[in-house]
């Protein structure tokens, strides 16, 4: 039992979170150009967990690897702090939606560095438009053919994950009717959304190098699936989640995650598995989740019948059930109920929205979220080995 032990040094299913935080003028309430300051100061204090993106308006940083969700929480409290001190030591903000309720892309300033201009010069505006905000989880994995056989079956649970974790029903000043409408713009970028079934690692490694062999990536970290084998870090990362407003829901979405992989494995172990379906149904689910989120409904494919998303992911929490009090994270799973009464974040937005009619508003209800309970401050030790060191689109 000691691969499930967190207390283990045999534990496997280690966890790791990186999360996307929006840089905000608190008068202006839009999105500013800031992180150059932000990091200047920041590395002093987070070395390699903090780390800028494309735009200099996004903030990222990764927490240590943890061995529970107990653990991750204590991480993103001090990462989410310690940004938004660092913020409001230059008169800003954080936020964390997975887009911005009315900032234009147009506006933004890209961080200076070759890397970035190389990813303009290739992706053109589909770079440019790249002003999303997302939460990856990294899942360790006992090696990584049993992590591509993982990967083939967690597939068919993004759609209910992404469904929990919806952050961004605005864009450019517009309600457009999505709860994720962060997806459909990453969706522009090449080697995104859900991937294909690998019969084995040494397929998927056969795939990367072809890639590589022809000139359409440098390494593996340019293929952004929802769900990827990271090519460095021996994890599986799963990529689909927008940026989770509340600590609590990001927590509670990384335990969640963690559980499904724990869930699975053991069904390996007793020679069992959940079925693996095909890319263009899991896609039909996706679909379902961008737009409606947890207001619509999800199709079960065994029993083929739209069940709605509230009715349908109490299974999910029943079926992994069994290993949370192992991975010793019942009491963060258990949130994902309040989620299912209450609604995501892009559902709050809304509400904010319809109440005051006033996108501002929405903006000062999400600056609020992000850190409440999130104790303001620059740690006074040094950072720990971050989860993934170096920017996301090397």
């Amino acid at each position: 039992m000691s691969v499930y032990d967190p207390e283990s040094k045999d534990f496997a299913f280690t966890l790791g979170v990186e999360e996307e935080y929006q840089i905000v003028n608190p008068e202006t309430r839009e999105l500013q150009s800031y992180v150059s300051q932000i990091l200047e100061k920041g590395k002093l204090v987070l070395r390699e967990q903090l780390k800028p993106e494309l735009m200099q308006s996004v903030v990222e940083v990764g927490t240590c690897v943890c061995r529970t969700a107990t653990q991750a929480r204590e991480e993103i409290l001090r990462l989410r702090g310690a940004i938004a001190a660092l913020a409001r030591n230059h008169g800003a903000e954080i936020v964390a939606a997975g887009t911005h309720p009315f900032s234009s892309w147009h506006q933004q300033e890209v961080y200076p560095h070759e890397r970035y201009y190389g990813v303009l010069q290739e992706m053109q505006d589909a770079a440019r438009r790249l002003l999303i905000f997302g939460m990856h989880v990294h899942v360790g994995v006992p090696d990584m053919e049993t992590g591509m056989k993982l990967q083939n079956v967690v597939r068919y649970f993004l759609p209910h994950v992404l469904a929990l974790s919806t952050s961004s029903p605005f864009w450019m000043g517009r309600k457009t009717g999505f709860k994720s409408y962060r997806s459909l713009i990453f969706s522009n970028f090449p080697r995104t959304g859900i991937p294909g079934f690998f019969a084995s690692h040494s397929e998927f490694e056969r795939y990367v190098n072809l890639l590589i062999k022809t000139g359409c990536i440098d390494n593996g970290k340019k293929i952004w699936w929802d769900v990827r084998p990271h090519p460095f870090f021996g994890t599986i990362e799963v990529r689909i989640c927008d940026i989770a407003t509340r600590v609590d829901e990001a927590v509670a979405l990384a335990a969640l995650i963690q559980a499904i992989f724990v869930k699975l494995y053991r069904l390996f172990e007793k020679n069992m598995t959940f079925r693996v379906y095909p890319l263009a149904l899991i896609n039909e689910n996706k679909w379902r989740a961008v737009r409606y989120g947890l207001d619509g409904e999800l199709i079960d494919f065994g029993k083929e019948q739209a069940i709605p998303a509230r009715q349908l992911l109490p299974e999910l929490l029943e079926f992994v059930d069994d290993v949370v009090d192992m991975l010793g994270s019942r009491q963060e799973v258990a949130y994902l109920e309040r989620i299912l009464a209450e609604g995501t974040s892009a559902d709050r937005q809304l509400a904010v929205y319809e109440r005051t009619g006033d996108l501002k508003a929405v903006v000062d209800h999400l600056m609020a979220e992000t850190v409440a309970g999130v104790p303001v401050q620059l740690p006074d030790w040094p950072a720990a080995v971050p989860v993934e060191p170096g920017a996301d689109l090397k």
